[in-house]
């Protein structure tokens, strides 16, 4: 931020951008005194940010003012919500206090201000802070902790933090790289989940999408463009696929509207990424939404007309059964509910419609904010809400003594982005456990009895280990010994966090003798290298993994779920000890013999020079991992561990090679195999490493694992070898 007097102009802008705000807020407030009580709002924070400056230069207040437009229009809160997204950066920025704007605007907007105040201050102290790193550390977890424990208080300040997120992303291009790396990991691993937890379409998309204009700028230029020449070629044909329904519908008595919608960059290129297919492969591009209102006085329930309208459409057209979606019936964990099918227009091409009711729609759209109107309002719906029973469960999470800030963060992001599958016992009833779980997270949920004399499990009546990953769909037989006892290894393959607490909680009741094998097998690992296990060393250790204090982390580590290596190297490296200090995150050039570092190309990614890179500085402080901008593995630890984050760059990579891997697949033909190959290596003077292409009814794919110089080299490649008659595609993919 900067001082500097405000111009007429700036007046102008702000006078403008406030009017906009107030129209927005005129159709959700419910008379003239929640007007006046926004407009007190406003008065307040645009005197308290009088001639400030974001980095961007432009006037403070438009940032608050930005958050309130989204508060209103793309979430659907209130008076109180709209007055305190206009002061959620008073009580931090300026000289006033909680009490001045509860003196002024009332108890409960001062309540929403002061969380979020809360919030901001773990935030910023983070970035300011000169304390040693494991506090660093601590504090960005502790942070997310913080943002979800106002769950228990009022939802309504997460609402508020994830339009001011979203604006901050919005602005991102202003702040340095390395805070902009952190800003957008973090948004990926925690907001992005919540805002899709919280049924916020709108506010997850864009952030998405802007999370892949900064971490993949050359991806998100290039579908964009496809997406813009794709509907160009299109929109007739979308027109006239959209009128026979459009007709019909409206002569069997709906009141609706269809509304078109194409997939967001964002949500293609995840889908190229998942499936490994090129941008032509992805056929739902296109959607229309047939958002109805309910017949009050209807013998149909609301159900039922969405049912009613997916017979009229399918006799219009044909479509996909394996692609039909029922989310009327079956919920979404985050409350979404919608019928969708794919049809096929008389043109031949796919097209995604989904069937919503009006009130479908808008809790598709606005989230939670929209669930809880038409609660207010009395609408019973023909579903339970999941999105209650979730809220209670993180309540209930968070309230946990036994849980530390940097487990709590993977406990919330697990939740957040893990989906339900079902699974039946050998008497047929149906329990749903979350994807990834075990046959003993199994046992542990049917009761803690079964599964802590748990041996042996039978998967769709097959003997197999209690390790075993469970489908959807398996029917799951516990088979438990009279002497069957928990195994601390079970702490190491166990998915739930109901089960692991069990069996920790069962190590517990022999605390001491499990934290006396842990502090043992830590001051061995100090020992080598010449390092005494001390009161302040142990105290230190246990804040920089994010434990409350020392026992706790010898506890830990007695169950094996702490690497001791791991603490020992934190501490020889320095990393326990030393104090934050200012450096220059972007003076790591990748090759460089002289800079006194050594560069580790990640093996989860395989960047090659070219690609947007982010560092990570490891705890010997001489040793940098260099990762993709968007590999998940580097989007974890950006957003717990922000301090470690530098910014390499390629540079006098030429004489380096990189390992890469390309698909391909075509029409088979004798000699194609040999051709590809003697391209490869003869014309473009590129080093195979390994070549698996198969060959099935005249159809051939596979993939190359080949050493390149760099990323034009490859792009280069991959364009030559589409021009070779037979082969229909050709892409880079991740390394498994």
């Amino acid at each position: 931020m900067s001082f500097s007097e405000f111009t007429s102009k700036d007046y102008e802008v702000i006078a403008r951008e406030y009017a906009e705000l107030k129209e927005m807020a005129r159709k959700r407030c419910s008379g003239p005194s929640e007007l006046a009580a926004i407009q007190r709002a406003f008065d307040f924070a645009n005197q308290a940010h009088k001639n400030v400056r974001r980095r961007s230069g432009e006037p403070y207040i438009l940032h608050p003012i930005a958050v309130a437009k989204i508060v209103v229009g793309s979430i659907g809160l209130g008076c109180k919500s709209i007055s305190a997204a206009l002061l959620h950066d008073v009580v931090e920025d300026t000289d006033y206090t909680v009490e001045d704007i509860a003196r002024l605007c009332g108890r409960k907007v001062a309540s929403l201000v002061d969380g979020l105040t809360k919030i901001k201050t773990v935030l910023d102290n983070q970035d300011k802070n000169s304390e040693s790193e494991e506090y660093t550390r601590s504090l960005q977890a502790e942070n997310f902790k913080r943002i979800l424990l106002t769950l228990n208080d009022d939802v309504r300040v997460v609402l508020i933090k994830l339009a001011d997120r979203l604006h901050n992303c919005r602005t991102i291009e202003f702040m340095p790289e390395y805070k902009r790396d952190k800003i957008l990991s973090e948004t990926m691993f925690i907001f992005i989940p919540l805002a899709h937890r919280l049924g916020l379409y709108e506010v997850k998309s864009e952030m998405e999408n802007i999370w892949l204009r900064y971490k993949e700028p050359e991806a998100y230029n290039d579908i964009s463009a496809r997406i813009n020449r794709s509907m160009s070629d299109h929109s007739m044909e979308i027109d006239e696929f959209i009128r026979p329904i459009d007709e019909a519908l409206k002569e069997k008595g709906f009141d609706l509207q269809v509304k078109r919608r194409v997939k967001t960059p964002y949500s293609i290129w995840r889908k190229m990424k998942t499936k490994d297919i090129p941008f032509e492969q992805v056929y739902d591009l296109y959607a229309i939404r047939i958002i109805f209102t309910p017949e009050k006085n209807s013998l149909e329930t609301e159900r039922d007309q969405c049912y009613h309208i997916f017979s009229i459409i399918t006799g219009l057209y044909s479509y996909k059964p394996d692609r039909v979606r029922d989310w009327v019936k079956h919920p979404k964990n985050n409350g979404y509910e919608a019928l969708h099918c794919t049809l096929q227009s008389n043109t031949g091409m796919w097209v995604e419609v989904q069937i919503r009711s009006k009130r479908m729609d808008d809790i598709a759209e606005k989230g939670i904010a929209a669930h809880w109107a038409y609660k207010r309002e009395g609408y019973v719906g023909e579903n339970d809400s999941e999105m209650d029973k979730w809220l209670a469960k993180i309540k209930e999470i968070l309230v946990s003594p036994d849980i530390n800030a940097l487990e709590l963060l993977d406990i919330i992001h697990n939740d957040l982005t893990n989906t339900d599958i079902t699974v039946f016992t050998p008497k047929g009833e149906q329990r749903s456990i979350p994807k990834g779980s075990t046959a003993l997270d199994f046992a542990y949920l049917i009761h803690t009895e079964i599964g802590e004399r748990a041996i042996a499990a039978k998967v769709n009546m097959r003997l197999v280990p209690l390790s075993t990953i469970l489908r959807s769909g398996d029917m799951v037989e516990i088979i438990a010994a009279e002497g069957g006892r928990p195994k601390q290894e079970w702490l190491g393959f166990l998915q739930t966090r109901h089960a692991r607490n069990k069996v920790m909680d069962y190590f517990r009741e022999d605390f001491d003798n499990v934290a006396e094998k842990g502090r043992a097998e830590l001051e061995r690992a100090l020992a080598e290298r010449e390092i005494e296990l001390d009161p302040r060393t142990a105290s230190r250790m246990a804040v920089a993994n994010g434990f409350n204090h020392a026992e706790e982390l010898f506890f830990r580590c007695g169950l094996g779920l702490v690497d001791t290596a791991m603490i020992a190297n934190q501490v020889s490296g320095g990393t326990i000890s030393r104090k934050t200090g200012k450096f220059d995150r972007t003076a790591f050039e990748i090759g460089s013999p002289t800079d006194g570092y050594r560069y580790v190309i990640a093996s989860c990614c395989h960047p090659i020079a070219g690609d947007p890179v982010i560092g990570f500085l490891d705890p010997d402080g001489k040793t940098v991992t260099v990762h993709k901008k968007a590999c998940p593995v580097a989007e974890n630890l950006a957003s717990k561990h922000g301090d470690w984050i530098v910014m390499p760059y390629w540079n006098n990579t030429r004489s380096q090679s990189f390992l890469v891997r390309i698909a391909l697949k075509g029409l088979d033909r004798m000699g194609l195999v040999n051709e590809i190959t003697r391209y490869i290596s003869h014309v473009m003077v590129v080093n195979i490493k390994k070549l698996s292409i198969g060959s099935d009814q005249g159809i051939f794919e596979g993939y190359i694992d080949l050493f390149v110089h760099d990323r034009d080299v490859l792009e280069e490649l991959i364009k030559r070898l589409r021009g070779i008659k037979g082969i229909q595609s050709v892409q880079r993919i991740e390394m498994q």
